[in-house]
């Protein structure tokens, strides 16, 4: 009898625990051939001139691709990585190694759909099924207590009934070794020059290094979870000290029911600032799911196009350089552009000072965060974006964003504004 060989077709799933695909073929078969593609897709430049991915996020995702390939080869495996169309490669791989099925995790962002019709149809051609697995939410769709068209479009509403119906599964278990076929060329990873992006320059006022990868994930988790007793007790606010996981999450170097096992040590503590967070993004997710290209139009839901100014262009370069002469906006900005991160709440201030003030698409801010953020994940992206826009499911979740007020407010946080924007901040005094 012929061995069975599946191959694992990893893509926002770059980790060993946690991740049932991988799992479910060391169970399945024989041999095990785990696969991951740069696709040139995701580095080209875009219709508004900016890259789909800028420097700081390919660099991590290198980082991260040579960690998982690092950890896979600890359990006896290997993977392999190659740069082209996966609709292409994917067939080719499965007929050179005697492939009987491929796995992968269904994504929900219509891009990323996209692909994987385009990889189903293609292994269809030489009689191959394409397996879908839903690994990127904290709570599994088949659990949640209402089926994906009657997700409450309220974030109020879907947390509440999903923290009162529903659990969170177990994590799943880390094989314990990986058999794999004997590999002709693994392939190398990938230079930043090979994908058309040059080197980023540290920067020396982020005070925080990021660098990709499960296994730096798993650490920075660890370290935050063992900071919480004593930041609790000097009574901090979590916005002072936010977990900084968010990259680590979106590439999925750490799966989100690890990150929650670990934060509520097995208790169903919906407290925590950080369990909400990833309610938020299963909320974003499912969102895209429900509502699909709609995430991205113009109208946002609610059919009428924002009244946008005429200089659209001219606002926007302003926007992203950090020249607006709103000191906090552009304090903001500049630390983005050095350092591919700002905190939650300065997200929504730019975003809010670019679609209500500038009167900018909002699209083109979505599309900038894109090529800047280092945790850049589409539906999360997309969602606040939208939301931050103008889309009003409910009255009750406005009070995640800021206003147009209170963005004037943060302008006293004269620290934060002379450490991204010290000429502005010696102008002001």
């Amino acid at each position: 009898m012929s061995e069975k060989t599946i191959l694992v077709w990893f893509r926002n799933d770059l980790r060993v625990h946690d991740n049932e695909i991988l799992f479910e073929a060391t169970r399945k078969a024989d041999k095990v051939l785990p696969v991951y593609i740069f696709d040139p897709f995701y580095f080209k430049i875009t219709e508004l001139g900016l890259l789909k991915t800028g420097n700081l996020r390919a660099k991590f995702l290198l980082e991260s691709v040579a960690d998982l390939r690092n950890n896979l080869q600890k359990l006896g495996g290997d993977l392999i990585v190659k740069i082209g169309n996966p609709a292409e490669i994917i067939p080719q791989l499965a007929q050179q190694y005697e492939v009987s099925e491929v796995y992968h995790h269904r994504e929900v962002a219509f891009e990323e759909t996209n692909i994987s019709e385009e990889v189903e149809a293609a292994l269809w051609k030489i009689k191959l099924n394409l397996k879908h697995f839903i690994g990127h939410t904290l709570y599994h769709k088949e659990d949640l207590p209402f089926p994906i068209k009657d997700i409450p479009d309220s974030f109020s509403i879907f947390k509440k009934k999903v923290e009162r119906d529903s659990q969170v599964r177990p994590c799943i278990e880390t094989p314990e070794q990986i058999h794999t076929p004997k590999i002709i060329d693994a392939g190398n990873i990938p230079t930043l020059a090979d994908l058309g992006l040059t080197e980023p320059v540290e920067d020396s006022r982020s005070g925080f290094h990021y660098e990709g990868g499960e296994s730096t994930g798993l650490l920075h988790l660890e370290q935050y979870v063992a900071s919480q007793p004593l930041i609790a007790a000097k009574g901090a606010k979590h916005s002072d000290h936010p977990s900084r996981l968010s990259a680590w999450i979106s590439l999925g170097c750490l799966s989100m029911r690890w990150v929650y096992r670990e934060v509520t040590h097995g208790s169903h503590n919906s407290n925590s600032p950080l369990v909400l967070e990833l309610l938020w993004r299963d909320y974003f997710r499912f969102m895209f799911k429900k509502h699909g290209k709609q995430f991205y139009s113009a109208e946002r839901f609610k059919g009428i196009a924002d009244d946008l100014s005429s200089n659209q262009e001219e606002l926007f370069d302003k926007w992203k350089t950090g020249n607006t002469g709103v000191p906090f906006v552009d304090a903001s900005m500049r630390q983005l552009n050095a350092t591919g991160y700002i905190a939650n709440d300065n997200r929504q201030a730019v975003a809010v000072y670019l679609a209500h003030e500038l009167k900018v698409d909002w699209r083109m801010g979505a599309a900038y965060f894109e090529e800047k953020l280092i945790d850049y994940s589409p539906a999360s992206n997309l969602g606040n974006w939208a939301f931050v826009a103008g889309v009003e499911h409910d009255p009750k979740d406005t009070r995640y964003f800021l206003s147009p007020k209170q963005i004037s407010e943060l302008d006293s946080q004269t620290q934060y504004i002379s450490t991204w924007l010290p000429e502005v901040f010696a102008e002001q005094v």
